[in-house]
């Protein structure tokens, strides 16, 4: 398939940009933060993503759904990096639809993936345990009582963890640490008895969270698909959210270097612009090249989660491993060419670096994807 955007995913691509220029600007952003918001982003933002349909974007049309595919919703969180906006989309319209997607039973994707298509529900997926994402270490257990499981562990570093209806908790039913069989994913109220949710101060502003399950008790229908069989869905989840962070991550490059390549046609040193000066022209060329690669690597991974292409898990770890390398170099450099003033708050360009760091770790940064693509690769 062409590595270019059709005339439909092009539009929503172009109305996503103006969108999130209006509601979702680094003006937006930096108002929550200095008051202090608990989510980093205004209430009807979500609302007004909903009613354009945005949450819909990967339910099945049977769920009441759009079902218009990944290459379109992946333009979306690009342009969102592009204006760093914060909201439910990623963990609920993209990890909570693909985690319902892959392990729920029809009745499970009717009810939840229509809520969430509706605005009704908002979701959290929490995996990680520990700093560094293994998802096969996962210790937290379930155990079954009678008609019910009782759940008991902690997890960490949960996008949205403190303000999702729902939390998709992957809990072990077998099986001891290190093994991929006998984990379970279960759908938990946020509010449950036991639930302890810690919102952590992260220094993009979003909104993450540790949470502590203190013996939770939930019923059978709570268990996401089959018990001991959920770590298959929970990879191919995780694939699609490292995606959906590489496009992320290629706004954010994208727009770093837009911004300091304007600043280095206005901003003189000794009387010329430091646009003229041969060694960072030279810098601004080959920081150009890497973000144009990155352009083919994203939108490749993203036609591959389209068609269910078995190189998807392959694609999605070069993605979020380039992406990583590449968002730390073009902050880095933005940040650098900028001088002093990119280190300070008054000037923009340092909010890109922020979101860019949390955004590179969540479900493996750059030396983990690399390992993983060398494993699936039979190294």
């Amino acid at each position: 398939m062409a590595l270019v955007l059709n005339e439909e995913q092009q539009m929503l691509k172009e109305s996503a940009q103006g969108f999130l220029a209006e509601h979702g600007s680094l003006a937006e952003l930096r108002k929550h933060r200095d008051a202090g918001s608990e989510t980093g982003y205004a209430d009807n933002l979500w609302a007004q993503m909903v009613e354009m349909g945005w949450a819909a974007i990967l339910v099945p049309e049977a769920c009441g759904g759009l079902d218009f595919g990944h290459v379109g919703m992946g333009q979306i969180i690009e342009q969102s990096g592009r204006t760093l906006t914060a909201s439910p989309l990623f963990a609920t319209a993209v990890l909570g639809v693909s985690a319902i997607n892959h392990a729920g039973n029809e009745t499970q994707k009717t009810e939840l993936l229509g809520a969430i298509a509706a605005g009704e529900l908002t979701t959290a997926l929490a995996v990680d345990e520990k700093a560094h994402h293994a998802p096969e270490q996962i210790g937290m257990t379930a155990t079954k009582q009678g008609s019910s499981y009782q759940l008991t562990g902690s997890k960490c570093f949960v996008a949205d963890g403190s303000t999702a209806d729902k939390l998709i908790v992957a809990a072990r039913t077998a099986g001891s640490v290190g093994d991929a069989k006998g984990i379970s994913l279960f759908i938990v109220d946020r509010s449950a008895a036991g639930v302890v949710v810690e919102r952590v101060a992260m220094t993009d502003g979003r909104n993450y969270a540790n949470i502590r399950f203190n013996d939770v008790e939930v019923p059978e229908t709570a268990l996401l698909g089959e018990e001991g069989a959920g770590f298959a869905a929970l990879t191919a989840t995780l694939d699609i959210g490292n995606v959906y962070l590489s496009a992320e991550l290629l706004g954010i490059a994208q727009e770093s270097f837009e911004r300091t390549l304007q600043y280095l046609k206005e901003r003189k040193q000794f009387g010329v612009l430091i646009g003229s000066f041969q060694a960072l022209q030279h810098r601004a060329a080959d920081w150009w090249s890497e973000i144009e690669l990155c352009k083919s690597v994203v939108l490749k991974a993203l036609q591959s989660l389209d068609q269910g292409d078995k190189k998807a898990p392959a694609l999605a770890s070069i993605a979020k491993a380039k992406l990583s390398e590449v968002a730390e170099l073009s902050t880095n450099e933005a940040i650098q060419m900028h001088g002093g003033i990119g280190m300070t708050d008054e000037y923009d360009i340092g909010f890109f670096i922020k979101r860019a760091r949390p955004a590179q770790t969540l479900f493996g940064d750059n030396s983990y994807h690399t390992d993983r693509f060398a494993l699936l690769s039979g190294y």
